[in-house]
């Protein structure tokens, strides 16, 4: 390992030359001659709990109830010991060859380029941008009927549970998208940390609102029904409803556990010292700790208080009606937070298409320029009207699509089966065993192996389970469905 680091040390500091000693010379610039960063453990876990704990939440409790007592949550237990394990192999490839002195990769794609390169960092590009433009159509779908809840909870309260008070998604999208035309145009990552504390807090808030609520409904003595094996077959559902709900469920489960595609971005925050390899794999065991912790409890409690007929938004399925008040500051917390992992998650796509613009017009003065605007209490801003064009399309593109398929289950549980295996499994083995030297039809290549190809067909039935319940929804959509 003392050789392995010694070269890696040595690689770096031939490629940088004079460039990597002017810029150590200055106290404003990293290592690689860039904006000192300055993000540390604390900010990290924030951004790790902002993009772990989102809408997947929401979902756990009729995941559950498709799985059963015995199956739900060791399932739930299964995904968490994945992801963070896969997650630590993953920090250990921000820096390469070396993970603690080794030439930085600014993103996840950039890491399997580094590493893998050719068709697999391609695929990499595909996978990765696909899950995070998925994401974000489906951060806006469940924002919007969060915020429809809202309004179809005072609705309820005034006129009663048996009121149609039917509420459209589609003013909320819009609404929603302002908000992100006015967000997309913070500059980078580096300069969210504030939005992504606020978006941690507001996860926690409704978390442990919904589970006061299910603990509160079972206090009071829940009738509902529940089993070893989930919800029945010949009763509840039909034997082929079982099987395809099952796997929607593992699509669900997956999906709230999507974070390894933006790992590396969130990596790239961190200030030099002590080794970024280190405060990330801590960050990464708190972040998903408590995450698992709240996935239990939420899941667990749903399935309790909701039985075999959970909805598959425990928040606005409206199993809960009362206190209507404390159901709506619920789903203000949920737009909040979202709010801010949209931001989370899209930033690498905007960096990714304007780093791609820059290298091919670099003499384009549109795509180029930037001048500096003096803003109230925001100081200095720098301003691109390449920036504000692109971002502004990108996020109408994606409100359009979330109001062409407004289902929050299926689409969740779609993008979760797509990103799981690729980005979570695949690509932080296969970085790993190139950066380790791993040979292969060894113990440890083997194992490595089999866990990549169980996780594999794990998520071919999750996708298979989801795109079947998409098809089922689009027949049976009604335009005021919420």
């Amino acid at each position: 390992m003392a050789i392995a680091r010694e070269q890696g040390k040595a690689s770096y500091f031939e490629e940088a030359g004079a460039f990597e000693i002017s810029a150590s010379c200055r106290d404003d610039l990293d290592d690689d001659g860039r904006a000192k960063r300055t993000g540390n453990f604390v900010t990290a876990s924030a951004h790790i709990i902002t993009a772990v704990i989102g809408s997947g939440v929401l979902s756990l409790a009729w995941a559950i109830a498709q799985l059963g007592w015995v199956a739900g949550p060791a399932v739930l237990v299964a995904f968490s010991l994945i992801t963070w394990f896969c997650s630590s192999l993953l920090t250990d490839c921000y820096r390469s060859p070396d993970p603690v002195h080794g030439k930085r990769n600014y993103s996840y794609m950039s890491a399997v380029k580094t590493n893998l390169g050719g068709v697999k960092f391609k695929l990499c590009g595909l996978a990765q941008y696909v899950n995070l433009v998925g994401v974000t159509i489906g951060y806006t779908i469940t924002t919007a009927i969060s915020m429809a809840a809202v309004k179809r909870s005072n609705c309820f309260h005034r006129h009663g549970h048996r009121a149609a008070c039917k509420v459209s998604n589609t003013t909320y999208m819009i609404a929603y998208a302002c908000i992100q035309i006015v967000l997309s145009q913070i500059p980078n990552f580096h300069k969210l940390s504030w939005l992504s504390l606020v978006a941690a807090v507001m996860s926690f808030a409704y978390s442990s609102i919904g589970l006061g609520l299910a603990t509160a409904k079972i206090a009071e003595g829940s009738n509902a029904r529940t089993s070893l094996t989930g919800v029945t077959v010949g009763v509840d559902v039909t034997g082929s409803e079982k099987v395809w709900r099952t796997f929607q469920a593992l699509g669900d489960i997956a999906f709230a556990y999507s974070f390894s595609n933006v790992l590396i971005e969130i990596q790239d925050t961190l200030k030099s010292g002590p080794p970024e390899n280190q405060v990330m794999k801590k960050a990464t065991f708190v972040g998903v700790t408590t995450t698992t912790i709240f996935y239990m409890l939420c899941g667990v409690l749903g399935y309790a208080a909701f039985g075999n007929d959970a909805p598959g938004n425990f928040l606005t399925g409206f199993g809960f009606y009362d206190p209507f008040w404390l159901v709506d500051i619920a789903n203000i917390f949920i737009a909040i937070h979202l709010i801010g992992a949209y931001q989370v998650f899209c930033q690498p796509i905007f960096q990714f298409v304007e780093n791609l613009s820059q290298s091919r017009w670099p003499d384009n003065s549109f795509v180029t320029s930037e001048r500096i605007i003096k803003l109230p209490m925001l100081g200095d801003y720098p301003f691109s009207f390449f920036r504000l064009v692109w971002r502004t399309s990108y996020v109408i593109v994606t409100a359009v699509i979330a109001m062409i398929f407004p289902f929050f289950n299926d689409f969740l549980g779609l993008i979760g089966a797509l990103a799981f295996w690729p980005l979570t499994v695949f690509f932080p083995v296969e970085m790993y065993i190139k950066q380790a030297d791993i040979k292969r039809w060894s113990k440890t290549w083997i194992w490595l192996q089999i866990l990549s190809m169980s996780c594999l067909m794990v998520s071919i039935a999750a996708a298979c389970g989801s795109i079947q319940g998409l098809f089922h929804a689009l027949a049976g959509y009604k335009p005021f469905k919420s």
